[in-house]
C-alpha cells in the first residue's frame, strides 16, 4: 500500500511538473490579419491544420536600428476636409489614426508654407523685404492644420512626433521670385534660417511641439509643377552648417532634429557623401529623409544600406509616400489588391526608367516597401495625406493622389481603404523605441520583418503576396507555434511572453 501511495504521489508530481513546463513553453500570441478576402485587422484565433511548409525563426539577441515611428501627414487638404465632415465622422477619422483603438500613429509630418496639397499658395512671411520676419504669422494654419493636430494630440495616449517641411521659401527670398523653382538667394540664407526658428516658436505657443525639420521637400525641384525650391547637396549643407544649425542652437532649439535630402532613395549617395563628408558638415544633420517615387516596386536596398553605413548613428526616415497620379477608387476594396494602379512614371518617365513604373497593386506596394525599408535600416516611415476626397484632392495643381482614408464631405461619408489597415499593421504594433531583430525565413515568397517593443513584446510582420495559403512554424527560443496566413494577406503577430 505504501508503495502504491508513493507511486500515486510521484505520478501527480510529475503531472504537475509537466503541466508547468507545458505552460512555460507555449507561445502566447495575438494575430491580426488584413486580406483580400475581407479581413481588416481581424483577430485570428484558429489556424489551418495543414502541415507547415516553412519556418520563421526569431533571434531577438541580435538587434539593428531603433524605430522612431510610423504615421502620416497633416496637410491643409486633409484638415480642410475634416472640417467639412460632421463632428462624429471627424472624430471617427482622428481616432482611427491616433487613438489606442486605432492605428496609433507615432511619427507625422506637415508642411511649412503651402504645398500642392493646399487650397492655394501662401507663406508665413508674405511681406517682401521683411528680413527680420517681424510680420511672421501662422494665421493660415489656424482654421485647419492646427485644429487637426490638436485633435490628434487629444486622441493619442502616447503622443507623436511632428516633422515639418518647407516646399519653398516665399518668392521674395528666391532667385526667380516665383513659388515654383528657383533657389534661395544667398543674402536670405540667414532670414530663411530664422524662419524655421520662428515657426517652431509659433507652434509651441499653440501648444504644439515640433520634433524636427527636413530642410527642403524634394530639393531636386519640381520646376514646372507646384511649390518647390532647388538645392545642390553642397548648397543645402552650407545652409545647414552655417545658418540653420547655428540659428536653432543660438535660439535654444538645438534639440530640434534636422534631416537632409528629402527626395527619392536612388539619389541618396551623392547627398550623404556631402552631408557626412566631415565633422563640420555632419554636425547639425541628425539624419536623412527619403521618398519612394523612384519606382513602384523597387526598395533600393543598396542605397539605404549605403546611407546607413555613411552615418550609422543618424536617422534614416521615409518622410513621404502615396499612390500618386490616381483618382481614388471609392468603396472598392478589391481595387487596392489588383494590379491596376499607375503612377507619374507610367506616362512621364524617360524611356530608360519606364521599367521602374509598371502597373502595381497599392496594398502590395505599401506592405513590400515598409518591410523592405525596415530590413534596410530605415527607422521611420511616414505616409503622405491622411485624408483626401473622391477626386484625390483638394490639390491646387490637380495633382491627384490616394490617401488611406477617402471622404465624401457632401454626403458626410468616410471610406477606410485597405491602405489604412495596411499602415495600421505597422504603426499600431511596432512602437517608438522598438528594435528590429534578426530572423530567418525559409519561404522566399513571404516578406517578413520583426521587432522587439520597449515593453518586451516581439512583433512579427508577415506579408503573403501569393494566391495560396501559407502555413509556417514561428519559433522563438526553441518554442514553436504553427500559424497560417491567408492568400494575399498581411499579418501582425505579437508574442507577449
Amino acid at each position: 500500500m505504501k508503495s502504491l501511495k508513493f507511486l500515486s504521489i510521484t505520478l501527480i508530481a510529475l503531472m504537475l511538473v509537466s503541466s508547468c513546463v507545458q505552460k512555460q513553453t507555449e507561445l502566447e500570441i495575438e494575430v491580426v490579419e488584413t486580406s483580400r478576402s475581407g479581413n481588416k485587422l481581424s483577430k485570428i484565433d484558429t489556424f489551418s491544420q495543414v502541415e507547415s511548409t516553412s519556418k520563421i525563426s526569431l533571434n531577438p539577441k541580435k538587434t539593428f536600428q531603433t524605430f522612431t515611428g510610423f504615421g502620416g501627414s497633416f496637410t491643409e487638404s486633409s484638415a480642410y476636409l475634416l472640417n467639412q465632415l460632421s463632428e462624429e465622422n471627424r472624430q471617427k477619422v482622428i481616432d482611427a489614426y491616433f487613438a489606442d483603438s486605432g492605428a496609433r500613429y507615432s511619427l507625422t509630418r506637415t508642411h511649412m508654407n503651402s504645398s500642392d496639397f493646399s487650397l492655394g499658395q501662401y507663406s508665413y512671411a508674405p511681406v517682401e523685404g521683411d528680413t527680420l520676419l517681424k510680420n511672421f504669422s501662422i494665421e493660415e494654419d489656424r482654421d485647419d492644420i492646427i485644429p487637426m493636430i490638436k485633435d490628434a494630440m487629444a486622441a493619442s495616449s502616447e503622443g507623436f512626433d511632428i516633422i515639418s517641411s518647407p516646399w519653398t521659401a516665399p518668392p521674395w527670398m528666391k532667385t526667380n521670385n516665383e513659388w515654383v523653382g528657383g533657389e534661395l538667394k544667398r543674402e536670405h540664407y540667414d532670414t530663411w534660417a530664422l524662419f524655421f526658428s520662428k515657426y517652431a516658436d509659433a507652434y509651441k505657443a499653440e501648444g504644439i511641439d515640433i520634433w524636427g525639420f527636413t530642410v527642403e521637400n524634394e530639393p531636386h525641384g519640381n520646376g514646372n509643377n507646384w511649390e518647390s525650391m532647388h538645392y545642390t547637396p553642397e548648397q543645402m549643407t552650407e545652409f545647414v552648417r552655417d545658418y540653420l544649425g547655428p540659428q536653432l542652437e543660438k535660439d535654444g532649439k538645438g534639440d530640434l532634429k534636422i534631416l537632409g535630402y528629402d527626395q527619392n532613395r536612388k539619389g541618396i549617395k551623392e547627398w550623404v557623401d556631402v552631408m557626412y563628408k566631415n565633422e563640420a558638415n555632419a554636425k547639425y544633420y541628425d539624419g536623412t529623409a527619403i521618398h519612394w517615387y523612384e519606382s513602384t516596386f523597387k526598395v533600393f536596398p543598396e542605397a539605404l544600406q549605403y546611407a546607413h553605413e555613411k552615418a550609422p548613428d543618424k536617422y534614416l526616415i521615409q518622410t513621404e509616400a502615396c499612390v500618386d497620379a490616381e483618382v481614388p477608387k471609392w468603396q472598392d476594396d478589391d481595387w487596392y489588391w489588383q494590379k491596376e494602379a499607375t503612377d507619374w512614371g507610367w506616362d512621364w518617365a524617360p524611356e530608360d526608367q519606364k521599367h521602374l513604373h509598371p502597373k502595381y497593386r497599392p496594398v502590395y506596394r505599401y506592405a513590400r516597401d515598409i518591410i523592405g525599408c525596415m530590413n534596410n535600416w530605415v527607422d521611420g516611415w511616414v505616409d503622405w495625406n491622411m485624408v483626401l476626397n473622391r477626386q484625390g484632392g483638394p490639390n491646387w495643381f490637380e495633382n491627384w493622389c490616394v490617401a488611406p482614408v477617402i471622404v465624401d464631405p457632401d454626403q458626410d461619408e468616410v471610406y477606410f481603404t485597405p491602405l489604412y489597415y495596411t499602415m495600421a499593421h505597422f504603426s499600431k504594433y511596432i512602437r517608438p523605441g522598438a528594435k528590429r531583430i534578426d530572423f530567418e525565413s525559409t519561404d522566399k515568397d513571404l516578406q517578413v520583418s520583426a521587432a522587439t517593443n520597449p515593453d518586451g513584446s516581439h512583433v512579427v510582420i508577415v506579408f503573403n503576396p501569393s494566391e495560396e495559403e501559407k502555413v509556417f512554424d514561428l519559433t522563438l527560443e526553441d518554442v514553436t507555434k504553427t500559424i497560417s496566413i491567408s492568400p494575399q494577406a498581411i499579418q501582425s503577430i505579437t508574442i507577449t511572453n
